[in-house]
């Protein structure tokens, strides 16, 4: 794969950061455009934005190494410093609390506004995974011999038998009588991930114009990505944490019985008529000012 996009002197510009940019920056026009169609303040995706890169990458990489505690004893500032090593729900966690907060603060409408985001947040997480695709950095799945099986001999987290154990060990386990290859071929994950991500988006961008309620949009929106992330941990290489599932699938369960909740209590509630959608904008002007307008 590609790793390292290219250089310049001391300074290295990596396709995963590459990425991870490019799915920041799709996903703020997407909402601004939602944020416009709905007649909701555009005055905060900025700080929003700004608090989702930080606080997405911080939850993304103290989950990761939630996940790696053996590693993390072995190298701390290897695993802390690695330019991939970076676990979404974490992030998304995270990041979702920290906007909760902060569009509170704003009297933002929290539904509206996570309801806008739904559609971007989807298509972000496929973009993202193009970057865990280019950069090898461990995310792929287990060993395979399909047609499409892909090797990253120069990943964060190499196929090479030689600099993989865990992965030489299970490529035993499931194909014990065949003999280790050099480089051993695995399930391109992130490509699964980047397609039913695209899949889930285009439902969601169907959705949108459905009149239901606030919240009801987002609450979709988080048992598709449980869905989809529940299913595509069965290939891949990821610690059994309890009932034979991964940290990941049973954060799945979770995040999916709360949409369900969120689906169920908002299914029943009408579409907000215009007068209901929240301004920021116009909350924050002067009563003259609003009423000037008025009779304008």
């Amino acid at each position: 794969m590609l790793p390292e996009l290219f250089s310049i002197g001391p300074f290295k510009f990596h396709s995963f950061g590459a990425m991870l940019a490019l799915s920041f920056l799709t996903a703020n026009y997407i909402v601004s455009k939602e944020l416009e169609r709905k007649r909701i303040t555009q005055d905060v995706t900025g700080t929003v934005l700004m608090i989702t890169i930080v606080l997405g990458v911080i939850g993304a990489k103290l989950f990761s190494i939630l996940e790696n505690l053996d590693a993390f004893r072995r190298d701390p500032a290897g695993v802390f410093f690695n330019a991939g090593g970076l676990t979404f729900y974490g992030g998304m966690i995270l990041a979702l609390i920290g906007n909760f907060f902060y569009l509170k603060s704003q009297k933002v409408s929290i539904p509206k506004f996570f309801d806008a985001a739904a559609p971007a947040l989807m298509l972000a997480y496929g973009i993202g995974r193009v970057g865990c695709l280019l950069a090898g950095d461990g995310c792929y799945g287990e060993p395979c011999q399909l047609p499409w099986a892909m090797t990253y001999p120069n990943g964060y987290e190499s196929t090479l038998a030689a600099q993989n154990p865990a992965l030489k060990l299970r490529f035993m386990q499931l194909f014990p009588n065949q003999p280790v290859p050099l480089d051993i071929p695995v399930h391109p994950t992130p490509i699964y991930e980047t397609l039913y991500s695209i899949a889930f988006f285009a439902i969601l961008w169907r959705l949108r114009t459905e009149p239901r309620a606030a919240g009801w949009l987002f609450s979709v929106y988080v048992m598709l990505q449980a869905v989809g992330r529940f299913f595509v941990e069965f290939i891949r290489i990821n610690d059994i944490v309890a009932f034979g599932l991964t940290q990941a699938q049973l954060i799945s369960i979770g995040l999916f019985i709360a949409g369900a909740i969120g689906v169920a209590l908002t299914a029943s509630k009408g579409a907000p008529t215009e007068t209901e959608e929240i301004s920021t904008t116009n909350k924050k002007q002067p009563a003259k000012k609003r009423a000037a307008a008025k009779t304008a």
